[in-house]
């Protein structure tokens, strides 16, 4: 029987502002390209003032890669729940009626945090890749007390993100999560997030992580750095003992898709590209939503391919739902495009 929600997802709430940069202005401030960073707020202040004029664009956008996948999957025509955190402040306003605006359902309760919202400084390098420098406020104190029980036990998929290994209270949330969600035989998916984290915190990884997972998604150098390897091949192979499916995005290479049984190799959607930013959640999110409403692995693949191209050849980590609406009416076309 059908539940109620698609996904159920958990994460940081960041509000995101974007910036064009060089490899000399990160190389200044020792700046790694492609990671993500946790800033502290003087130095979040900092970097503010350094790149005012940088700044691509004023209006503000709800972010966080959870919160990016989920949006997709609402967007699209899912049902889905958030669990998040944010200060009873402009910013946590701003993001909770962003949720709202999507269709995204969240515990209501957030108005009595004592705490300032989260954001996130994207940095977009001429090559198009996306720095994150990221300033969590009080999604550092994000614990299980914030989870919804009954959302999850409701749900097809609980979707988890890396990075709530960074904090100890949210690790032992997404832990809460997964004890949850096998007691009740929903399935588990997770994102490795970030290369960095997957290499510096493994053993926290598989503490959260428990010993399978039902769907993970990563791209190629968060795989490699899960396996302890520079070859892809082995990285496969290692990926299959610990998930019963997962998904490698490679880029302008295309992705890798494992059902299961059979590895099915996605070519990609070639589009110019601007901006990785939320190229990966999208892919997450269209996937997500395509195996939740009667697709298998290798068309999802397709639709998450296609819908992820669209997020990286315009500013931005997210489409608003009209565009994801014209991609959903492609969706037979898409299927006998690749």
């Amino acid at each position: 029987m059908k539940k109620h929600y698609d996904v159920y997802g958990i994460g940081a709430a960041l509000v995101d502002t974007e910036t064009h940069v060089t490899d000399a202005d990160l190389s200044a401030w020792g700046i790694e390209k492609g990671m993500m960073l946790l800033l502290d707020e003087a130095r979040r202040k900092k970097l503010l003032d350094f790149l005012t004029d940088h700044l691509v664009c004023s209006k503000r956008t709800s972010g966080g890669s959870t919160a990016n996948t989920i949006t997709a999957i609402a967007q699209f025509g899912g049902k889905t729940f958030y669990t998040c955190k944010v200060g009873d402040d402009d910013n946590g306003r701003f993001y909770l009626n962003d949720l709202s605006t999507a269709g995204v359902d969240y515990q209501n309760d957030n108005r009595h945090n004592d705490g300032v919202t989260g954001t996130c400084l994207v940095m977009i390098t001429p090559d198009a890749e996306r720095t994150l420098n990221s300033f969590l406020g009080i999604n550092a104190t994000l614990s299980e007390h914030d989870i919804i029980p009954d959302a999850i036990i409701n749900s097809d998929y609980v979707y988890l993100e890396a990075y709530m290994v960074l904090s100890p209270s949210s690790r032992a949330a997404a832990i809460r999560i997964r004890e949850i969600a096998e007691e009740s035989t929903v399935k588990v998916a997770v994102s490795l997030s970030d290369s960095g984290v997957v290499s510096d915190f493994r053993d926290d990884l598989h503490e959260m992580l428990g010993k399978h997972v039902d769907l993970l998604f990563s791209n190629r150098i968060e795989a490699l750095s899960w396996a302890q390897t520079d070859n892809l091949d082995i990285a496969i192979d290692s990926l299959k003992n610990f998930a019963r499916t997962f998904v490698i995005t490679l880029g302008a290479e295309g992705s890798l898709v494992y059902d299961g049984t059979q590895l099915h190799t996605i070519p990609p959607y070639k589009v110019q590209a601007v901006n990785t930013s939320g190229a990966g959640d999208m892919f997450a999110g269209a996937f997500l939503f395509a195996i939740t409403h009667g697709k298998d692995f290798s068309a999802a693949g397709k639709f998450a391919s296609f819908s992820a191209a669209a997020v990286v050849s315009d500013y931005g980590s997210r489409l608003n739902v009209t565009k994801q609406q014209q991609i959903l009416a492609q969706w037979d076309k898409i299927e006998k495009t690749f």
